[in-house]
């Protein structure tokens, strides 16, 4: 009879990281490229290649889902269920956004990454972001660098070590921490994609085009540190506060969808002579693991 598997994150495999490696140096690229060019460049902002940028995501990312479900053998229950946690997500955005940072989505990308992992998180973290643009009108050329953002702040949760075995307080805790850093580092990100439209401000903590890249990135320094940073606090503090009360109950319950929805699981029959006459064929089957 075959090992009885229990329920786990989406695995990687070589077309998933590679879709993954690819939409993550579009990403850097897109994010970074103002610092590196030349101070006579017509084109030193992000405001006009937003729309390239969108229009390179959105298949980048169907090429991260096509690649995680050839990886891993899943069918259309794994799209549907990321279709239900971003409208969730989305639905929970306008709820603290505008008010201190407080941001309750981030919590939940934070479990649904740790529970589906880091190539369907990606994915997720990017389409939430998205949907939650068209609900509450943030559509801006801002928006294609949210989507790139919020989706490595949920892989990241994914790639957290001890998928498979650390449950309970501990690995509350290692969430916690994840999404306390996470979200400062989210919060920096973005302010790369805003700082470079601050340019001929004359002041000390604006973009100069095409200055030495050491000078820019005092100058971001001291930006994120004027502007943003009781903004992100808020934003980690809530994350560790809801991560911490109820992500106990929602990572069990993210955990049953997932085997209902038997996500790698595969119907196999043991021994290669059949079952004798009157006997129930062996099936494998996802077991309950320990909450």
């Amino acid at each position: 009879m075959s090992t009885p598997r229990t329920a786990r994150p989406v695995r990687l495999g070589p077309r998933s990281v590679a879709a993954l490696v690819l939409v993550s140096l579009v990403g850097v690229a897109a994010f970074s490229w103002p610092l590196f060019a030349d101070a006579e460049s017509a084109v030193t902002s992000h405001a006009g290649d937003a729309p390239w940028l969108f229009a390179a995501l959105l298949p980048l990312l169907v090429a991260v889902v096509v690649a995680t479900i050839a990886d891993c053998g899943m069918d259309a229950k794994a799209v549907a269920m990321l279709g239900v946690l971003a409208a969730v997500g989305a639905a929970l955005r306008p709820l603290g956004a505008g008010t201190t940072g407080l941001e309750p989505m981030f919590f939940l990308m934070v479990l649904s990454g740790r529970v589906l992992g880091p190539g369907f998180g990606f994915v997720l973290g990017s389409v939430t972001m998205f949907a939650s643009a068209l609900l509450t009108g943030g559509v801006g050329p801002w928006m294609p660098f949210q989507m790139l953002s919020m989706g490595w702040f949920t892989m990241g949760a994914g790639l957290l070590p001890g998928a498979d075995r650390l449950r309970g307080r501990g690995e509350l805790l290692v969430l916690s921490a994840y999404g306390f850093l996470a979200s400062f580092a989210y919060g920096t990100v973005m302010n790369l994609q805003g700082w470079v439209l601050l340019q001929g401000q004359g002041s000390g903590i604006s973009f100069v085009p095409g200055a030495p890249l050491h000078e820019n990135l005092v100058r971001f320094s001291a930006y994120v540190l004027a502007t943003s940073l009781g903004w992100d606090l808020g934003r980690a503090v809530l994350t560790v506060v809801l991560t911490v009360t109820v992500g106990g109950t929602l990572l069990r319950a993210l955990r049953r969808a997932t085997r209902r929805a038997n996500f790698e699981a595969q119907v196999t029959f043991g021994g290669s002579e059949g079952p004798s006459p009157g006997e129930a064929p062996h099936r494998t089957h996802v077991t309950y693991e320990p909450e």
